[in-house]
């Protein structure tokens, strides 16, 4: 069976009152239906951890992950090192974030931004769990305290990538892979696009970001897993490759990255109900 990972979502923020209009439940048939196996579910806070693992428990092959986002500083509070490590016990929890740098929302709080991901990067190092790492206009900073606190030891992934070629080769670099969304599909992604040409194919993820920044042709709508397949089409006639193998290729970035075995329990066994009568636009071709 060929593997299809959304290598990061967030399905707790699911509106589900968007386009869709359906269950949690129904979306994860349509992702199936859309030929998705596995996905990383991201907490944005130690808080949100909980209400996250409740949402997502009864589905097999959903991983999870959590951290403290900059743009949730003020949600998370005085966060603890020690609440953060305690949720990546859980043995679904397979890495730390996501964590890091947006100037672009938060500029005024770059000094607490800093603080906060500096301190996760340590914790990420100490637990040996890769980062999963958010960078928006922040180029310099991120890669200046990803260098000097070792980042390049636990290892991660810059997810959501939306800079140049150039953070893209520094962050190859340092051993990270490049998680790439919907925005490589948009009109004004061309510096995504370049990036993607660049980025070889075994350091490249494909995500979803959910709800966030559904792809083309379905913009406008609340993004779900099911549509990381028109990603993944883009991206392979970016890079000369059949859709199935860049699925294939960026499962096996995913298991190693996260050190996880794809071939326990997947989407494919999840037996749930019909999902809605709302249907996605077709795939240009099966995946396998």
């Amino acid at each position: 069976m060929t593997c299809l990972v959304d290598s990061h979502c967030h399905l707790n923020s699911l509106s589900l009152k968007g386009k869709a209009g359906a269950t949690l439940p129904e979306i994860v048939m349509r992702a199936k239906a859309a030929g998705l196996t596995h996905a990383l579910c991201v907490a944005c806070t130690p808080q949100e951890y909980a209400q996250m693992t409740a949402a997502v428990k009864d589905f097999p092959g959903i991983y999870r992950s959590a951290g403290v986002h900059p743009l949730n500083l003020e949600e998370a509070g005085d966060w603890r090192e020690e609440d953060l490590s305690a949720c990546l016990q859980d043995p679904q929890a397979v890495a730390l974030g996501e964590t890091g740098l947006d100037y672009h929302y938060a500029a005024e709080t770059r000094r607490q931004q800093l603080d906060s991901f500096a301190r996760q990067i340590d914790l990420a190092v100490s637990l040996k769990k890769p980062l999963i790492i958010h960078a928006r206009e922040a180029y310099q900073d991120t890669l200046a305290l990803m260098r000097s606190h070792q980042a390049r030891d636990c290892g991660g992934v810059m997810h959501c990538f939306c800079d140049c070629r150039e953070m893209a080769r520094d962050c190859l670099d340092l051993g990270y892979y490049i998680s790439f969304s919907g925005i490589v599909t948009f009109k004004a992604g061309e510096n995504v696009r370049q990036a993607a040409r660049y980025v070889p194919l075994d350091r490249m993820l494909v995500e979803t970001d959910c709800p966030y920044l559904a792809p083309v042709p379905v913009r406008g709508v609340e993004n779900e897993p099911a549509f990381v397949r028109y990603t993944l089409e883009f991206l392979a006639g970016l890079k000369g490759v059949s859709a199935a193998q860049l699925a294939d290729i960026t499962s096996r970035n995913f298991a190693e990255l996260f050190k996880v075995d794809l071939s326990g329990p997947n989407l494919q066994q999840y037996q749930g109900p019909e999902f809605s009568t709302y249907k996605i636009e077709p795939f240009s071709r099966p995946l396998s």
